[in-house]
């Protein structure tokens, strides 16, 4: 990202207002295809249409709306919601090849339209090779949270913050803080890949618990620092409170999941929070990865290391006495 700081090179203006606007819309509208995963890896609906690209024979945009019904609903309104995420983001790569004129974040388009398009053949291969089924679907839900952390990160790069010459802090504690950045976003992503392990195969229950006590200690340290060094920077005030919140709130959703499928504890209204329950913990976590990606391009544009001092020799017989 070299020519991230040459700010006459950035795109300004009403464009640049409704690129970042776009970014927002696409990775919304990756939040709620999240939620509709959700819905069908829970509800056993990955099956419920048994062809694909086409919906019982149908053209995907022309499955009536009346045989939407059980199963069938979540699937297909899955695959549309799909659909108007991979057109959002081919709007959104092709904007930035022809107005954006940082390279680096054309570059950036190019992948998230490369992952959409790999997610969608995944959820189909997923239906024409059922015998790979299991395999797919954790592959697939793990690229689907990348991939809403990308979109996050676009929205990021592409708002007027990252189009003005950044007002850097200078901190003694830079590099730190970016190491601890990085360290708890690739704990993250790690989690995530162990939770759908969890969630499509029942196994590695101990190491998703080992891993979620990991990722809280480093949640709150990373938070602990930003109040003590940087309580005055709203710009990681925010974020990181923001951080630490939600991930209280994705223990309590974790146990509750965790009660409701591996225990005989009937939770209240077992029909209902055994649904809603694992679901808000998919979105709530794929909510954590992208706030902590956030902070740590954040910790790289905006904090920098005090200069190194620059002494001179000092002769022996020079020295004072």
């Amino acid at each position: 990202m070299s020519d991230q700081f040459h700010m006459s090179d950035t795109l300004c203006g009403a464009d640049a207002t409704w690129l970042h606007r776009l970014a927002v819309l696409t990775s919304g509208m990756t939040l709620v295809l999240i939620l509709f995963g959700g819905l069908v890896t829970n509800t056993g609906s990955a099956l419920a249409v048994p062809d694909w690209p086409t919906t019982f024979g149908y053209g995907m945009f022309l499955y009536p709306w009346s045989k939407m019904v059980g199963g069938i609903f979540y699937e297909h309104t899955h695959r549309l919601v799909g659909s108007v995420v991979g057109l959002l983001t081919v709007m959104l790569a092709l904007w930035l090849w022809i107005a954006e004129p940082r390279r680096w974040l054309r570059v950036l388009g190019t992948v998230a339209l490369i992952a959409v398009i790999a997610q969608g053949l995944l959820g189909g291969l997923r239906v024409v090779l059922p015998s790979a089924g299991i395999g797919l679907a954790i592959i697939h839900g793990c690229l689907g949270q990348a991939f809403f952390a990308l979109t996050v990160g676009l929205a990021l790069c592409t708002a007027r913050e990252w189009t003005q010459a950044p007002q850097q802090i200078v901190a003694s504690d830079a590099d730190r803080l970016r190491r601890l950045c990085i360290l708890t976003t690739g704990l993250l992503a790690l989690q995530i890949v162990f939770g759908a392990i969890l969630t499509h195969t029942g196994m590695l229950v101990n190491a998703h618990l080992l891993l979620a006590a990991l990722v809280t200690i480093h949640v709150f340290v990373l938070t602990a620092r930003i109040r003590n060094s940087h309580s005055d920077q709203p710009r990681f005030v925010g974020p990181s409170t923001l951080l630490g919140a939600l991930v209280v709130l994705q223990i309590l959703l974790g146990l509750g999941s965790y009660v409701g499928r591996f225990t005989s504890f009937q939770l209240p209204y077992a029909w209902m929070t055994g649904l809603a329950l694992p679901i808000a913990h998919r979105i709530t976590g794929a909510l954590v990865l992208a706030i902590c990606l956030v902070l740590t391009l954040r910790a790289y544009r905006l904090v920098a290391s005090p200069a190194p001092a620059v002494g001179r020799l000092v002769a022996v017989g020079e020295m004072p006495a």
